[in-house]
């Protein structure tokens, strides 16, 4: 059976395949395993109201109060998790996803995504049926016990009384909801001071924005008025079927068009829940997630704010970000694909910083998880500091021209071990030295081994990525 979380929550297509039965659950396990508050948000999808619905109904079952803060991004959660001192946060929404889709993620009570352990307890407590499965099998033991307890003409043990005391929560016992209406306000207040305490202000600057149809409409564009810049935004209404729809992060050309049309000194890009963000150069240059790390990483070792002078990104981070790191002093810690690998590895360690290439950005000194918003703001704030426009801003690392092949296998794992592949990546490795590099890796979710290589020049990297594949069609 497939596990119920995947990377980032429990997701699906809305009323197939997360119901609201399971909304429900999800709802009820928040306030069994996190506490009695739960913040909760969502994004802008048709089926949010009906989800958030189910979730607060379990919420409040099981005898937790349900902090309602409506559309909102998903790093507003977090942000409203910590100021309200909840106990956590649960936010419905499909990130990138299609509109059809829809998804529920938790937070604790830091604002940190949870860890898989406690996923595997919510999961099996969904599994059990919940708090009303609970409730039954302790009255299965509080009768057997009774009745052992009868046949022997012996009192009942101890643990027959207190599962008979365990009980569905109801009259006063039961849950509230209580609506957050200053939810936005706070999280835009939090990113304008952020950049307010650094001394500076986007005053001058004409920022073209898509937010995709998503939950950053209601965020995003008040906040960066509210710092000084001319905001001309696109996709920022609304009808619930339109989130991601050939727009936002995920789909750059009406960004790029706006751009042309306005003459924009940089463009803005955010998914559906606004946990990442893509940029644009005013000549249409994309800058991913590595470029953003990369002046926003120079910029704090700059200012001596850097912890321990590393950055955090995962391996399909491009080898040029790793090289224009290390050129200027500031070391490199490369996680498996997922932001929240790269969360643990800053967590452990202490480090401000971590990315990947998709646009998730993780500040620790401004929030607890991916914040496309704040992201987006402190890039800004690093360009300002260089004194440098955008374009000429993210020119501190070269990207190396990149190569992938997915090779279709009957078993992906079959790779590791495999002496052939390995001759034929050393092969590689020896010919690129210090100008390239291989990473071959099985797909997290289908039959596929990835074949990535990186080189200073492409046709060497086509070429050589070439090779490996053929490698790996023919001995896996």
């Amino acid at each position: 059976m497939a596990r119920l979380f995947g990377t980032d929550g429990v997701r699906g297509i809305a009323n197939v395949e997360l119901t609201c039965e399971l909304a429900y659950r999800l709802g009820q396990a928040a306030a069994t395993f996190l506490g009695k508050s739960i913040v909760v948000g969502k994004d802008t999808r048709l089926s949010g109201d009906m989800l958030e619905a189910a979730l607060v109904a379990g919420i409040m079952s099981a005898g937790g109060t349900a902090l309602v803060a409506g559309v909102i991004p998903t790093p507003g959660v977090a942000l409203l998790v910590r100021e309200m001192k909840a106990a956590g946060g649960a936010v419905i929404s499909a990130s990138h996803n299609p509109p059809e889709y829809n998804g529920i993620k938790l937070f604790d009570a830091h604002g940190f995504k949870l860890p898989d352990a406690v996923e595997d307890d919510i999961e099996a407590f969904i599994a059990a049926g919940g708090l009303e499965g609970q409730v039954a099998s302790a009255r299965e033991v509080a009768d057997a016990g009774a009745r052992v307890a009868a046949e022997q003409g012996a009192p009942a043990d101890a643990l027959t009384y207190i599962a008979s005391e365990i009980t569905m929560p109801s009259g006063g016992s039961l849950g509230v909801t209580v609506p957050l209406e200053q939810a936005c306000e706070i999280y835009i207040d939090h990113v304008v001071r952020s950049i307010e305490s650094q001394g500076l202000s986007f005053k001058g600057m004409r920022i073209a924005l898509d937010t995709g149809h998503g939950a950053s409409s209601l965020t995003s564009p008040e906040a960066l008025r509210r710092l000084g810049a001319e905001v001309i935004v696109i996709n920022d209404d609304f009808s619930g079927m339109d989130i991601n729809v050939q727009c936002g992060s995920t789909h750059l050309e009406p960004l790029r068009t706006l751009m042309a049309e306005s003459g924009a000194d940089v463009g803005i890009a955010h998914d559906g829940d606004a946990d990442r963000v893509m940029l644009l150069c005013p000549d249409g240059t994309e800058v991913d997630g590595d470029m953003v790390e990369a002046v926003c990483a120079l910029d704090m070792h700059e200012r001596g704010v850097l912890a321990g002078d590393t950055v955090v990104s995962t391996v399909m981070a491009n080898f040029g970000f790793v090289r224009a790191m290390r050129e200027v002093g500031i070391n490199v810690v490369q996680t498996k694909v997922g932001d929240r690998y790269v969360l643990e590895a800053m967590r452990e360690h202490g480090y401000s910083i971590g990315g990947e290439q998709s646009g998730h950005m993780i500040l620790l000194d401004h929030n607890s998880t991916g914040d496309g918003l704040m992201t987006a703001c402190q890039f800004l704030a690093a360009v300002l500091r260089s004194g440098k426009p955008v374009g000429e801003a993210v020119r501190v690392m070269e990207k190396m021209p990149q190569t992938l092949i997915n090779v279709r296998v009957n078993d992906k794992h079959a790779v590791d071990g495999n002496e052939a592949v390995a001759a034929a990546v050393a092969a590689a490795e020896e010919a690129l030295g210090d100008d390239g590099r291989v990473l071959l890796r099985p797909s997290g979710t289908e039959p596929v081994v990835r074949v990535m290589v990186e080189a200073v020049d492409p046709a060497a990297a086509r070429s050589h990525a070439e090779a490996i594949a053929a490698v790996v069609e023919a001995s896996v």
